[in-house]
């Protein structure tokens, strides 16, 4: 099998809230709410470059979906990686997430493997990293 991933899906709690933080927070463009019709299909695409996108679904529908109950959420199960092109970027993007209203967990710092780095939640504990990584410079 070859990976191919086309689709990267938070489960979430306030579809909403959710949308506010992504489209006016982080700036993310999106059509918004598509498929409130369909009982569990309110769903949220956001695209991140071509052939990724990201959705926002309500962990109920995924677990209606899925067959499988509705646990606890945990923020250390995965993390997204948004690399930038330099520290000073790195800053920014921290800064406009906490503009956004996301926690900082843990504030830009250089990191023991010589990059630059820092954590941000969003509104549903969600873990991005934002990251300098001087070894993969474009």
């Amino acid at each position: 099998m070859k990976p191919r991933i086309t689709v990267i899906t938070l489960g979430v709690d306030d579809l909403d809230a959710s949308l506010r933080f992504y489209r006016e927070g982080l700036g993310f463009a999106t059509e918004g709410i598509i498929g409130k019709e369909f009982e569990h299909g309110a769903v949220v695409f956001i695209e991140l470059q071509p052939g990724l996108r990201l959705a926002l679904w309500p962990r109920k529908s995924i677990a209606h979906d899925t067959g499988l109950a509705l646990g606890p959420a945990s923020a250390t199960e995965l993390t997204l990686g948004h690399n930038v092109s330099s520290k000073a970027e790195v800053d920014a993007v921290m800064a406009k997430a906490a503009s956004a209203g996301a926690a900082i967990v843990k504030p830009a710092h250089d990191t023991f493997w010589g990059g630059y780095s820092g954590y941000f939640q969003d509104p549903d504990g969600h873990l991005w990293e934002v990251v300098w990584n001087p070894q993969w410079l474009e």
